[in-house]
């Protein structure tokens, strides 16, 4: 253990030397190192598997096989390692943690079809490759929590419960000022340089973890290269209202946390009260001092609310 940490930490060190502005290549290999360390804590593989568009799908799996099938899905901008962190706290579940169509390691077709729907559908497409599609639990943040609404809409017979963190898709509550306005030529959401990075980072978190800015700079790259296929995909997310498939989620019973960092400055935390009214059936846990990526800000209590409510689903 200490040398995992004194490892870590020179990880850290070599990581400043760095420019904090633009990756370099010493930047990039510690990166490297820092993921793979964060996988390896959490027990998590990458995998990669072919749609029968053609398109690659890749994910991080845990090796628990046993237990019960958890699917996690990531943000707007996010990917796969978006739940490394919080996963070796979900270890007593199997694990499938997949970078979404346009996102991270997977395919990026500029004219696919980006909305809640579509996404879901490619998931139950893995799901039913890997023999899970049966009984699936299922998570996600922000535009994965719509994407995760939409999926129970779409497979209610086989969602067993479902985790919303943050959730995108249910607009009816207001956007805050600063985005009402906003078009995707204009839109913090969508990175054109690494400062700006910086500035989504610390407005997406209200606490956020400690990481050098020569890492983030690593991390912003994909952000920046993919810069014109995410406006497209902005451009179906804020048009894609998933309130009317919620309904089925309450018609279906389907067991539900809805999540909501108090100081969410991405989505209004009002929504978890529209999210409320629409499946009065839910579970609401508003988390005080915490952004829009609760999983990665409060990783501890985050498990721990979602770990109590899997126990009342399972009695």
């Amino acid at each position: 253990m200490l040398l995992k940490r004194l490892g870590l930490a020179v990880l850290f060190s070599l990581s400043m030397v760095g420019c904090t502005t633009a990756p370099n290549s010493l930047a990039v290999a510690t990166t490297q190192k820092l993921v793979t360390y964060e996988r390896n804590k959490s027990d998590l593989k990458a995998k990669a598997f072919t749609l029968a568009s053609g398109d690659k799908m890749t994910y991080l799996e845990n090796s628990n096989l046993a237990g019960e099938p958890l699917l996690l899905i990531h943000g707007f901008g996010g990917n796969k390692d978006s739940f490394t962190r919080i996963a070796d706290k979900l270890d007593d579940y199997h694990l499938i943690i997949p970078d979404l169509l346009g996102f991270g390691d997977s395919s990026k077709p500029m004219a696919a079809d980006y909305r809640s729907e579509a996404q879901a559908q490619r998931l139950h497409e893995l799901l039913q490759a890997k023999g899970l599609a049966s009984a699936i639990h299922v998570g996600g943040n922000s535009m994965g929590g719509s994407i995760s609404v939409a999926y129970a809409a779409l497979y209610p017979d086989s969602v067993e419960s479902l985790w919303l963190l943050d959730s995108a898709g249910f607009w009816s509550a207001g956007l805050f000022e600063a985005y009402q306005d906003a078009t995707p030529d204009d839109n913090p959401l969508v990175i054109d340089n690494t400062a700006q990075y910086f500035a989504l980072f610390d407005l997406v978190m209200f606490d956020p973890p400690y990481i050098p800015k020569s890492v983030q700079a690593v991390f912003a790259q994909d952000n920046i290269a993919n810069q014109e296929l995410h406006k497209k995909i902005l451009e179906q997310i804020v048009e894609d209202n998933v309130e009317e498939r919620s309904k089925i989620i309450a018609k279906h019973s389907i067991p539900t946390l809805i999540v909501w960092g108090e100081k969410d400055n991405i989505i209004k935390p009002e929504t978890a009260e529209l999210m409320s009214e629409l499946m009065p059936h839910a579970q609401v846990i508003m988390m005080p001092d915490v952004g829009h990526v609760p999983m990665i800000e409060a990783v501890e209590q985050t498990a721990e609310d979602y770990k109590k409510f899997r126990e009342g689903v399972n009695k």
